[in-house]
């Protein structure tokens, strides 16, 4: 099972979290729900993404697959071997998949998520023996700030679609 383990980095976690809120914030800004991910070797940010589904109209444009995809593309490899993937949420399970299937080797998230996290929530995804590969996670980065942008996000959004609301 991967455990959450404490990083001697724990600076670094924060400042890779805070830019991750940042790109959540502007998939906010889209009427996205706000999840931002970014993925980071060697210090160095390499991809980044926010949720995108909506506008896209693709359901696999998740956060976590768009700086996938952005770093794989830039690197020219899917392999991302000693990377670190930054998200604001807990992964469900198509992207706890996703690290798997791209050697990513730490997983760090802000806010779990009870009803569709595939880490620790709902799935342990990243538990099972059978994988080829192990993805060490540290879970609590920014933790509240990450549920924070979600509650606020989701608040508006009910308060929208409540009879006699301004439409914003």
């Amino acid at each position: 099972m991967p455990t959450p383990t404490e990083q001697p980095h724990r600076n670094d976690d924060e400042r890779f979290m805070r830019r991750a809120l940042d790109l959540a914030a502007e998939g906010a800004a889209l009427g996205e729900v706000p999840v931002g991910a970014l993925v980071v070797i060697d210090g160095a940010v390499v991809g980044e993404g926010f949720n995108r589904p909506l506008r896209s109209c693709d359901p696999t444009a998740h956060a976590e697959m768009e700086a996938l995809r952005a770093a794989a593309t830039r690197l020219g490899n899917y392999r991302l071997t000693g990377s670190t993937l930054y998200v604001t949420i807990e992964p469900c399970t198509m992207c706890a998949g996703a690290l798997v299937h791209a050697r990513v080797a730490r997983l760090v998230y802000g806010a779990a998520e009870p009803r569709s996290g595939a880490v620790v929530s709902s799935a342990r995804v990243l538990d099972n023996p059978a994988l080829n590969h192990h993805v060490t996670v540290t879970a609590g980065v920014l933790e509240e700030a990450a549920a924070t942008l979600l509650r606020d996000f989701f608040r508006a959004r009910r308060a929208r679609t409540q009879p006699g609301a301004l439409d914003v």
